[in-house]
């Protein structure tokens, strides 16, 4: 059974991730198409070998997938639309903002074959970069390849239990997790640990429980209390 704080933990981090990308997408949609089609054909697959690791720096988070070979990569991303469709013709189009935030409200995603220009979307490629963390854990890349392509097809998402970095690691190093995430949630118990007043912390906390909303069946002191074990944890 997940710890109810960790719960917390992931609608909140949903909730900031929507807000952020509607702010994004709204604002530099247009130049993030402009810069995607100026770096169409810039992208030198003959540097990447079938196995590897890419990481694609975004705005607030980092995207990662794994190559394929032949200018493909495989990665998870959040879509609605294999809810509603079947048709792989529509299902395979490069996933609109629209469907990608769709796809975080519903916890649906896809780990799906792309282009390597589709994957990145305009922004620069770090290969492997996580394999100093994973010392002597890195399958071998035939391997690495066979996982990805295996897990490929619709599948449930989740900001903290099953995102992009989650599939990648697991594919790489056999463990799946996500750093980018764990560091989410220290981050937001320091900022708690750090308030001056306990009565603010408090406020905070009853503030985040309250914009996400509560599940009918969810009382507050189921929240309330690991809200505060958590913080001193």
């Amino acid at each position: 059974m997940k710890n109810p704080m960790y719960e917390v933990a992931s609608l909140l981090l949903e909730k900031l991730f929507l807000i952020a990308s509607f702010r994004i997408f709204n604002v530099g949609s247009s130049v993030e198409e402009e810069e995607r089609k100026k770096h169409a054909n810039y992208y030198d697959t003959t540097y990447f070998k079938p196995g590897d690791l890419l990481e694609v720096p975004r705005t607030i988070f980092i995207h990662f997938g794994i190559y394929l070979g032949d200018n493909q990569v495989a990665h998870l991303m959040p879509d609605i639309l294999p809810g509603f469709t079947s048709d792989q013709q529509q299902i395979q189009k490069v996933v609109t903002n629209k469907r990608l935030i769709l796809g975080v409200i519903a916890k649906m995603a896809s780990i799906r074959v792309d282009t390597v220009e589709d994957f990145a979307y305009g922004g620069s490629i770090l290969v492997n970069h996580m394999d100093e963390l994973f010392k002597d854990k890195v399958l071998n890349n035939e391997e690495v390849v066979q996982r990805a392509e295996k897990l490929v097809g619709t599948t449930a998402y989740s900001l903290l239990w099953n995102n992009c970095e989650h599939f990648v690691t697991y594919c790489r190093y056999g463990s799946s997790v996500s750093f980018q995430t764990d560091k989410f949630c220290e981050t937001v118990k320091m900022i708690i640990r750090d308030q001056r007043s306990v009565v603010a912390s408090a406020l905070l906390g009853l503030a985040s429980i309250i914009c996400l909303g509560l599940a009918p069946s969810t009382t507050l002191p189921t929240i309330i209390i690991p809200f505060f074990l958590w913080m001193d944890g």
